[in-house]
């Protein structure tokens, strides 16, 4: 810009680096009559986890993953909803959705979160720990303009909340080994079954006692396999010399059973036996049970029992609708309360009011093969509900002159000059 000849453009200055204001107790903490910031439990506590019943182990986040039905409803979950695009879309006036595409928050959440750190290793890790533990966390720091920065992810151990009133705060270490307190709005926080709005609880908490008694089948299971139940039991004659000729015998003889590279024929003296046990019907009834706690386990998640490998609930005849099914049943609940967490913090308030949001794009899961998505375009293209070159858009090809004009219905007849229709489509053609 010149003035009288000079010119008195200003220039850019760069951008200033954010920096979060000091967090004090402040007017909420005086009103609600804390003093500074209180310690807030998140997650699982010492007294949380814990059966009733005696003998019953306490589950805990690490014990519970060791259980193969655990594992895999929460590795379904959080796969399925990190291999699906997490799309960014602006509802306008009427209805109309619109993908925005040049958002940080649609490059953060789909390419590279933080450097070096693909996007879906990052939703996957969010979304594992909140399945399974019912809170996971990731840091989205903003610069000097209000601009996303990255999504940074936190292990649920080292976030810690404080409560000011009815603000919260974050305490943890970023990834440089800096110590960080930051306020709800740079914190993504995924919480299931929040009954005030900020504790999450794992779903494994709050069934602790059903979940509890499926980790001591496996635990049976396990001592079972590994040989820790009696399988038979040795009688020893009365006529050794001393106690310690007869247990040199027995542990010679425990020895030939156990060994698998013994020839199974083992020793014996006058008047020694070895009588074979099975297992109790107790220890049968709770092996037996193992089945019941795996479909068990798969009603908490709502996971559908074929993604489990069950298939004696269904056949290969029906898995398309069970694949609708797994997406209805289950990955919408997750994905509905993982997309309106994410959006608190990588969206603005300013563009939430504006009609922004996040939704995660299903059709990748329900891929249709070339002749389904062949004849769906066909029938789209004649029905008329798209254009012949919106639908060799969709196919990677380029358009074609006169493919912007939708072609009339089925039932209605066409003029000789182009795809517009005319006439009456009662009346038959002259012949």
């Amino acid at each position: 810009m010149k003035l009288f000849g000079f010119d008195i453009t200003r220039a850019a200055a760069p951008a200033a680096p954010r920096i979060e204001p000091p967090v004090s107790g402040g007017p909420a903490a005086a009103q609600s009559g804390a003093v500074g910031l209180r310690d807030f439990s998140v997650g699982w506590t010492s007294i949380t986890g814990a059966s009733r019943v005696k003998g019953i182990p306490r589950v805990t986040p690490e014990r519970a993953e060791g259980h193969g039905t655990v594992f895999a409803c929460c590795n379904n979950i959080a796969g399925d909803l990190a291999k699906v695009p997490l799309k960014l879309y602006r509802r306008r006036s009427g209805g109309l959705e619109e993908r925005i595409r040049d958002h940080p928050a649609a490059y953060l959440l789909n390419v590279e979160a933080s450097p070096g750190v693909p996007a879906q290793i990052t939703r996957f890790a969010m979304v594992y720990a909140y399945t399974l533990r019912g809170n996971g966390f990731a840091y989205g720091p903003r610069d000097g303009g209000g601009e996303l920065e990255r999504i940074e992810l936190i292990r649920t151990g080292r976030a810690h909340v404080r409560e000011a009133g009815a603000a919260r705060f974050y305490d943890f270490e970023d990834m440089a080994g800096t110590m960080r307190r930051v306020p709800s709005r740079s914190m993504l926080h995924l919480r299931y079954m929040a009954d005030d709005g900020w504790t999450g609880r794992s779903p494994l908490q709050v069934a602790a006692e059903s979940v509890g008694i499926a980790l001591a089948g496996q635990h049976a299971a396990a001592r079972t396999a590994a040989g820790g139940t009696t399988k038979a039991v040795i009688k020893m004659a009365d006529d050794y010399e001393n106690d310690e000729a007869r247990t040199r015998n027995a542990r010679r003889v425990k020895e030939q059973i156990s060994d698998p590279d013994a020839d199974g024929y083992p020793v014996m003296g006058p008047g020694e036996d070895i009588k074979s046990l099975d297992l109790s019907a107790a220890d049968q009834e709770l092996l037996a049970s193992r089945k019941f706690d795996r479909e068990q386990i798969a009603a908490i998640y709502r996971m559908p029992p074929s993604k489990l490998q069950m298939l004696e609930y269904g056949v290969k005849a029906n898995g398309e609708q069970q694949a609708i099914d797994y997406l209805t049943d289950c990955l919408l609940h997750w994905s509905v309360l993982v997309e309106a967490q994410m959006a608190l913090a990588v969206l603005t308030e300013a563009e939430r009011r504006a009609g922004y949001f996040l939704r995660h794009d299903f059709g990748a899961l329900l891929q249709p093969t070339v002749k389904e998505r062949t004849e769906a375009l066909v029938k789209a293209t004649g029905g008329p509900f798209r254009t012949p070159n919106e639908a060799r858009l969709i196919e990677g090809l380029p358009p074609v002159a006169g493919g912007d004009k939708l072609n009339p219905a089925p039932n209605m007849t066409r003029k000789d000059g182009g795809g517009d229709a005319g006439g009456d489509p009662d009346e038959e053609d002259d012949e």
